[in-house]
Order: C-alpha cells, then sequence, then structure tokens
C-alpha cells in the first residue's frame, strides 16, 4: 500500500485574544465554537461542517509572547461555498478583504485576516457559485500581505 500524508485535519493559534478571535471565526467566518476536551488549559475549537479545523489556546495566564502574525506560515486557506454570500458578510461587518480570481477564471479568492495577523484564503469554484455574475476582483481594505 502507499504511502499519503492525507488532507490538512486543523490548524492551531496561540493567543493572547481568545474571546475577540472565537468571535471572529464565529461571526466573520461562521464557524461554530464547538466541544473541545477537558486540556489543562483555555481555549476553544472551531468547527465547519462538524469537524473542528481550528483550534485556539488562550496563552494569558503564561509568560509566553504573542507573535504578531503567523510567522513563516503565509496563509491558511479553507475550501468554501458562497462567494457573494461571504463578500457581502464582510461588507456588513466592517471587515477589510482583498476578492480576486484566480488567472484561468476557474477559483475565486477572499482574503482576510483574523485578530492575530493570520491571514486565511476562502477557495471558491467559480463553477459551483450562483448569483456571483460579476468579477470577484475587490479590494474592501489595503490587505498588503500576500
Amino acid at each position: 500500500m502507499g504511502m499519503s500524508v492525507g488532507v490538512l485535519d486543523h490548524f492551531n493559534i496561540r493567543t493572547r485574544k481568545l474571546g475577540e478571535t472565537v468571535r471572529f471565526y464565529e461571526d466573520i467566518l461562521g464557524l461554530e465554537n464547538g466541544d473541545r476536551p477537558n486540556f489543562a488549559f483555555p481555549g476553544a475549537w472551531m468547527y465547519s461542517e462538524g469537524k473542528p479545523v481550528v483550534h485556539l489556546v488562550d496563552i494569558s495566564p503564561t509568560d509566553e509572547p504573542q507573535k504578531p502574525d503567523s510567522g513563516v506560515v503565509h496563509h491558511v486557506a479553507f475550501v468554501s461555498r458562497g462567494f457573494a454570500a461571504m463578500k457581502e458578510r464582510l461588507k456588513t461587518k466592517g471587515m477589510p478583504f482583498d476578492a480576486r480570481q484566480v488567472p484561468g477564471g476557474e477559483l475565486w479568492q477572499i482574503f482576510v485576516n483574523d485578530p492575530n495577523g493570520v491571514l486565511i484564503e476562502l477557495n471558491y469554484e467559480a463553477a459551483k457559485e450562483q448569483g456571483a455574475e460579476s468579477a470577484p476582483a475587490e479590494r474592501a481594505d489595503d490587505m498588503g500581505r500576500r
């Protein structure tokens, strides 16, 4: 049998802004704050489609310094649905974002930063998006991190 690394299971963010970060993933991206094992440290697990894809660890009670961004990891990407709805949600919430079309037109993307400076990339298959007939290129603010 061959070997495979498989698909990404989750990513972990160590933060001093736990409440703000939970609100971002709930209110902005639409993830759900769900069940989490009873670890000896505070945190939250954020779920998408029933899977805990973002693990948050609250480092407030420690001396660990808060990193200002995602370090050597440039961004984290999600396969997403509802391009037009997400653009509208981000506008309504006043969140800076950058929407663009990958050359060739088959993939649309939205880039948005979480409260910790982690760049989130949302990918949408153009052919599967209904009601998003206009070109996706739009900048709600200068993201400047890609």
